[in-house]
């Protein structure tokens, strides 16, 4: 038995989408990370997508968006940096947005972006 409740990715069980722990005497942590579903999309779109996969995530763990408190952003190319603001802002609620950070880096054909986050279950 563990305290820490995991979902596998369905593509490499041995790698978790989402993990979740809850500390014993209230509050806890979720990690998840999302892609676009739709890897046909362009920057904002694929933001858009991965946002609201993430909310799903926390939405079934009983958390919304103002739970995260840290956001990694991963995209194949920085100067996309301008559209993805232009997306997030259109998703993140005012005021409540995580401490994030945004890296470049290669992905998989069709992926402009992916996004790990850390949210805080309320104590």
């Amino acid at each position: 038995m563990t305290d820490i409740v995991r979902v596998p990715n369905r593509n490499l069980p041995s790698k978790s989408s989402v993990a979740a722990y809850r500390l014993p005497g209230g509050g806890g942590f979720l990690w998840a990370v999302a892609t676009s579903a739709d890897r046909s999309q362009d920057i904002k779109l694929q933001t858009v997508g991965c946002l609201r996969a993430l909310e799903k995530i926390l939405v079934a763990h009983g958390l919304d968006l103002t739970r995260i408190v840290k956001a990694e952003v991963v995209v194949t190319d920085h100067d996309n940096k301008p559209a993805f603001d232009e997306a997030w802002a259109s998703v993140m609620p005012d005021g409540q947005g995580p401490v994030r950070s945004f890296v470049e880096s290669r992905m998989p054909e069709g992926d402009l972006i992916e996004i790990i986050i850390t949210a805080v279950f309320p104590g």
